[in-house]
């Protein structure tokens, strides 16, 4: 399928002592590792208590990890391919119901940015694809065929890129002239257009912002993540735990969001305004984390890519759920 070999399993993951002790693992119980990637938090999970460990992962490129821990744990692992928004869907072909636990880890994982044909990253030119699962449209044609104001959009809204229309009408022009094919091409176009920044600070890449926003609205990030949250409300079990790691603020906002809600927090009490719809209903989580966790100095040390990473975490009550309609892409 992809002709470079895969990188080792990372030394971590990210977070993994504070994700353990939010999931609080029991014997007997069952948890979903809905972005199972190299199999980290599943491994760390197994390892804690007899229990059973569902793992999601659209990506096929996970199967050689999904087959080393099948291989140590038998039948206490089971690899489910997928989108982890549909994870009611397939657990249900699995005859389950309801799960102890749900742990994602949102966004791109560190196998994939170093998989230079898969075209996450601009450290190396690769393929301009970007697609988590390997199929359907890639970052190429977001770029080469997207209308600009469209495109501006959508670096504007997923990047929070500042100069979002600048890039997208050089990107216009440039493909006007010849498709844009690989990220070593996209990265030196952004460059071009709006330059390195001071170099006595110390700044992101310009191409940062506009990949992360390519990337993010290919693989519909943020519609997964709200889909996957609205599906832990019918999930978990009462005293079912969720811990949900993010990368950024976007995805942090939608999970803060919807914890606050959820948990009653976010109800406005005046009187000149009326309660929204579902305010009468108990708390259908109880937030275990009243701030995000973040990464220790120690932790950030050995893995830079934990400097950005936020944890939040929260326990089901018994409250029949207000399920909440999620969105897709904004």
């Amino acid at each position: 399928m992809m002709a470079e070999t895969l990188p080792p399993v990372p030394h971590y993951s990210v977070l993994l002592d504070d994700v353990l002790d939010a999931l609080a693992p029991a014997e007997g119980e069952v948890y979903v590792d809905g972005t199972f990637g190299a199999g980290g938090y599943s491994r760390a999970v197994l390892d804690a208590v007899p229990c059973q460990v569902y793992g999601i992962d659209r990506d096929p490129t996970v199967a050689p990890y999904a087959a080393a821990l099948k291989q140590s744990y038998g039948d206490r692992f089971r690899l489910l391919e997928g989108r982890f928004s549909e994870m009611a869907d397939l657990l249900s072909g699995c005859g389950v119901a309801q799960v102890d636990g749900i742990m994602l880890d949102i966004g791109v994982s560190s196998m994939q940015l170093d998989q230079r044909m898969r075209g996450f990253s601009f450290q190396e030119d690769g393929p301009l694809d970007m697609r988590m699962s390997i199929q359907g449209q890639s970052a190429a044609d977001v770029v080469n065929h997207m209308e600009e104001a469209a495109l501006a959009d959508i670096l504007y809204l997923y990047g929070e890129e500042k100069k979002s229309r600048r890039i997208a009408k050089a990107i216009v022009k440039a493909r006007d002239e010849a498709a844009l094919t690989t990220t070593g091409q996209l990265a030196k176009l952004i460059v071009n257009t709006i330059g390195e920044g001071p170099r006595h600070k110390k700044t992101i890449h310009p191409a940062t912002r506009t990949f992360q926003a390519l990337r993010i609205y290919v693989n519909d990030e943020l519609g997964e993540l709200r889909h996957a949250l609205s599906s832990s409300l019918t999930l978990l079990k009462p005293g079912g735990r969720l811990v949900v790691v993010t990368f950024h603020s976007l995805e942090d906002r939608i999970v803060k969001r919807f914890l606050l809600e959820q948990s009653g927090r976010a109800v406005t009490t005046s009187r000149h305004m009326p309660m929204p719809d579902g305010a009468e209903q108990d708390p259908a989580f109880e937030v275990m984390t009243r701030k995000a966790v973040v990464a220790s100095a120690e932790e950030i040390n050995e893995n830079p890519r934990s400097r950005s990473a936020k944890l939040r975490a929260a326990r089901r009550t018994a409250a029949v759920p207000v399920v909440v309609k999620a969105g897709g892409r904004q």
